[in-house]
């Protein structure tokens, strides 16, 4: 069948933000063996009841207990299949009384329901609609508070339970509240030397649970769960191995990194010390999707002006095809660009780095010819191809790749109308080498990391005396972050003989109002520093940040018989307000080359 996510977020970053906020070494203790009594609570998904979490790993309770449905997907607790404890009550009182409070102070972070100006939307009104059954669950546990008991509620009007970026503003309230309940606090007060004890006992398990902090030599790697995928394969991507000695946290993440597969729901390390060994188990749970994995896009891009396309994209993976982990990926557009394209990536061998990927491609679009900036003929391009690579991967964080590619090409000239020449139906062979280096942490709009690529490329001479046509490029880019800002640093280079360089300048944030593809040479040259500031943000189930951004860019093309000058190269800016969407990131931009024009561009697109 077909199936969409279980959630808006996955799994990976949220268990990795509660693993850093839980004490060291407190993650797998069982709650009912804390020093301070704990206990959260998680509702049925199946049943609807109410599930309490008192025997359960600290990190697990946590987790399950804020499994918000839709946007966090759920989690299986001794077999039930739990989400937020919200849905059955969420201020529970009942259970603090039974485990024996004499005095409750309950906090009610409940979101106030909404007024009927603010329901806009289909999103809205379902949020109310759960927002309702919470707060008739949280005035049924209010009721059982006694006079004795302290009811703090901070007044959270316009907040809602998916505002994550208002976090200061719930802080602040929750303060609020709690200093206007400062004179009934007082009578459960203690003096600073009691207090002093009392924390001390309450962290003394904190102290002694650090024995896991300890590197211990791992003697045994196991893997559960797993119907498809090589386990052998899983183990040598955490990088993991028996000998290495470790942490219990340097295990747990480096299993997390399994998570970057895609394939995968959840990834969780049982680690078993016996007498200064560890056994590690590595439970994995493949998705829904692990073997076929469906994406659909919609790419849309105009500068307002005559450069107007459009395109419906889908991209399908079939994933473990054998038991060396091979894959099928394939990609088909149709509409300004027609595209259909497949590659076959084998392993040599399970969990080898090494790989054999077999393909064929077609591509067809329209291509404009300039002349001094100003556009003088258009053409249709199609090519057909095979190709064949060796390749090896870079541990998780680049590959390297050589092969050959055979293909057929053909060019009609549409404007003006023109005959087919002959020479515009060709074969063509080319070498190629591309080594690639990534560690940016984000496809869309990176704030750490970097990308470095090279890449070389040579058709051989078809004819006796004509000359062969080769080319290479180098790019760069730098990703950084401060505070609210973001942005990077970029740079490029490619040349080619015989022929344009591989990439032409002109176009949105590469060299900003010349129009599309301009700007070409033999050489070409280009930089570029983006920086953007987050404003805003949409609900997490529609999209992401809202950034205003600024660039400054530099570059022109060089050969024809003309040599490179820096002086000639060309000076351009943008501004644009940009908006990470479920279908990709939303640009709404205006940019300007100095001397050369401006333009107005809107772009909406999956990154692949």
């Amino acid at each position: 069948g077909v199936f969409l996510p279980a959630a808006a977020a996955g799994n990976a970053t949220l268990d990795h933000a509660l693993g850093r906020l839980v004490p060291e070494g407190m993650r797998d203790h069982a709650v009912n063996q804390l020093a301070l009594p704990f206990r959260s609570v998680a509702s049925d998904l199946l049943t609807g009841d109410l599930v309490e979490l008192s025997d359960t790993p600290l990190l697990a309770s946590m987790r399950a207990s804020l499994a918000v449905p839709g946007v966090f997907a759920p989690v299986r607790i001794k077999d039930k299949l739990v989400v937020d404890g919200g849905l059955v009550s969420n201020l529970p009182v009942e259970l603090a009384r039974a485990m024996g409070a004499d005095v409750i102070i309950a906090v009610n972070v409940g979101t106030p329901l909404a007024k009927e100006r603010d329901l806009h939307s289909a999103i809205d009104v379902a949020t109310q609609m759960l927002q309702i059954l919470t707060e008739q669950n949280v005035q049924r546990s209010i009721k059982e508070l006694k006079d004795s008991d302290v009811l703090i509620a901070p007044k959270l009007d316009g907040i809602s339970f998916l505002d994550f970026s208002a976090y200061r503003r719930a802080i602040s309230a929750g303060e609020n509240a709690a200093f206007q309940l400062q004179s009934k606090l007082r009578n459960y007060a203690v003096d600073e030397t009691q207090y002093l004890a009392i924390d001390a006992q309450r962290t003394h398990a904190t102290r002694t649970a650090k024995t896991s902090l300890i590197a211990m030599p791992i003697t045994q790697i196991e893997v559960k769960g797993t119907q498809y995928i090589n386990p052998q394969a899983l183990i040598s991507q955490t990088g993991l191995d028996t000998g290495l000695s470790l942490t219990q946290d340097q295990i747990r993440a480096a299993t997390a990194k399994l998570y970057g597969r895609g394939d995968l729901d959840t990834v969780e390390a049982k680690i078993e010390d016996v007498v200064a060994e560890r056994k590690v188990t590595i439970e994995a749970k493949e998705s829904q999707s692990s073997r076929n994995r469906l994406r659909l896009g919609v790419e849309l891009s105009s500068d307002f002006s005559d450069d107007n396309r459009f395109s419906l994209s889908v991209m399908h993976v079939a994933s473990s095809l054998n038991r060396y982990g091979a894959e099928l990926r394939s990609v088909a557009r149709i509409g300004s660009h027609q595209e259909f394209s497949t590659q076959f990536w084998q392993p040599l061998a399970p969990a080898s780095p090494w790989y054999l990927a077999p393909g064929f491609d077609y591509n067809a679009t329209g291509l404009d010819n300039y002349s001094q900036g100003l556009r003088v003929g258009r053409i249709n391009a199609s090519q057909t191809s095979v190709s064949f690579l060796l390749g090896r991967q870079l541990g998780n964080w680049g590959s390297i790749e050589a092969g050959i590619r055979r293909g057929y090409a053909k060019l009609n000239s549409v404007i003006p109308v023109a005959p087919i020449d002959p020479n515009a139906k060709f074969f063509d062979t080319t070498h190629f080498l591309t080594f690639r280096a990534d560690t940016l942490d984000s496809l869309t709009f990176p704030s750490k990391g970097s990308l470095f690529t090279l890449s070389w490329q040579r058709s051989p001479s078809k004819e006796a005396g004509e000359p062969s046509q080769a080319s290479s490029e180098i790019s760069m880019m730098r990703a950084f972050q401060y505070g609210d800002w973001a942005g990077h640093v970029y740079g490029e280079w490619g040349r080619s003989q015989h022929s344009n360089a591989p990439s032409a300048l002109g176009g949105f944030l590469r060299l900003s109002g010349l129009p599309r593809n301009s700007l070409t040479g033999d050489g070409n040259v280009f930089s570029r520093v983006l920086i953007a500031k987050k404003i805003g943000a949409l609900p997490s189930t529609v999209g992401g940040a809202i950034r205003l951004g600024f660039s400054a860019e530099l570059g022109g093309a060089y050969g024809n018989n003309n040599s490179f000058h820096f002086r000639e190269l060309k000076q351009a800016a943008s501004t644009s307000l940009s908006v990470d969407t479920r279908f990709g990131p939303l640009y709404f931009g205006v940019g300007a080359t100095r001397g050369a024009g401006s333009s107005v561009y809107l772009f909406l697109g999956p990154i692949w």
